[in-house]
């Protein structure tokens, strides 16, 4: 019963040290503000171990995502040292799964840091038929890729996993629309939350301040 009392004081410990960081954050500029700008989520496994975790959900049908594309990925070049990026495609229908299913061939195949941003490209300038196994096949073989390589990538076991998996973290992290952004398993924005996909950068470098903090209020 003492053991559940103290790890219960530690919970409220580690909430009030999360709220009065984003005070002080707000304070210093950024609009920080909890259920407004971001929603503080039940806490999931973090992959990424000392370092903070950043996952950065999409969809590459998304032009929000499109447009905040540029800025997280110009914020990835410069991210600070004890952050870890990933990605995951965020499947929240049906005809979301496409592009999940276009990501982790990528990512399977070792491209996607390399074709990433290239498929955003040719989903939204392109027209790109992400539902179609040849057009796609035929994109991948323009971007250097192997056509057996890719089909037999794309056409695998494991990628359709993968995409079952974003399915569940999709719904584990509660990720209410694309862009999304969870930092560290608990903090969640999204573009509307904060006001506009220029803003989204902004918060989520005060939420990684949050999580920060956060952690080093935890016992040892």
């Amino acid at each position: 019963m003492r053991s559940a009392n103290r790890s219960f004081l530690q919970f409220l410990t580690w909430i009030a040290v999360a709220l009065l960081c984003a005070t002080a954050h707000a304070q210093e500029g950024q609009p920080l503000r909890a259920n407004q700008n971001y929603t503080v989520i039940m806490q999931q496994p973090v992959e990424t171990g000392d370092k903070i975790e950043v996952i950065d959900f999409f969809w590459y049908g998304c032009p929000y995502c499109y447009e905040l594309l540029p800025k997280m990925e110009a914020w990835a070049k410069n991210k600070p040292a004890d952050v870890v990026l990933r990605r995951v495609p965020a499947v929240l229908r049906e005809n979301w799964l496409a592009q999940a299913h276009l990501y982790y061939t990528l990512d399977v195949l070792g491209e996607a840091e390399r074709l990433h941003v290239k498929a955003f490209d040719a989903i939204h300038k392109d027209r790109l038929l992400s539902n179609d196994p040849d057009a796609v096949a035929e994109w991948a073989v323009q971007n250097g890729i192997d056509r057996e390589k890719w089909r037999a990538a794309y056409f695998s076991r494991e990628v359709p996993n993968r995409v079952r998996r974003a399915v569940e973290l999709s719904q584990n992290y509660a990720v209410p629309g694309t862009p999304a952004v969870v930092v560290d398993g608990r903090f969640l924005t999204t573009s509307g939350m904060a006001g506009g996909v220029a803003n989204v950068v902004p918060v989520l470098e005060s939420l990684i301040k949050v999580a920060r903090e956060r952690r080093a209020a935890k016992p040892q």
